[in-house]
């Protein structure tokens, strides 16, 4: 599964692996939201509200596409948060991890607070 995340200074893609979450959010496609960021993470909220999975990580790898179960609310961290120790990408609390970005996660930077955010999917045919 991959998606495709749009704002309007720029655009990423995502290949999702299949877990509970990540195929709720495939169906739930497409969704338009409005970006925050919080440090070095991007995160807008979904319509879908998944449990939390056996398996969810607070501290993840920049470019991680993870889904806050606590806002219901997809994170895309590309680098330190408030809470970070060092480098590391430390997300708010433990969120299911659904894949991770195509390519490098840095043109995240170029998405502000507020920004239009659209999540549609990418049909390979």
């Amino acid at each position: 599964m991959r998606i495709r995340i749009l704002w309007p200074a720029g655009h990423a893609t995502a290949t999702l692996t299949e877990t509970p979450t990540s195929k709720a959010l495939w169906e739930a496609l497409p969704i338009a939201s409005s970006a925050n960021t919080w440090g070095e993470e991007v995160y807008f909220s979904t319509p879908i509200s998944p449990d939390r999975e056996p398996d969810a990580q607070q501290v993840v790898a920049p470019g991680t596409v993870a889904f806050w179960t606590d806002g219901d609310s997809l994170a895309l961290p590309y680098g330190p948060t408030p809470i970070s120790r060092g480098d590391e990408c430390r997300l708010a609390s433990p969120c299911n991890i659904l894949g991770a970005l195509d390519g490098d996660p840095e043109v995240l930077r170029t998405v502000r607070g507020g920004d239009p955010v659209t999540v549609d999917r990418i049909d390979e045919g």
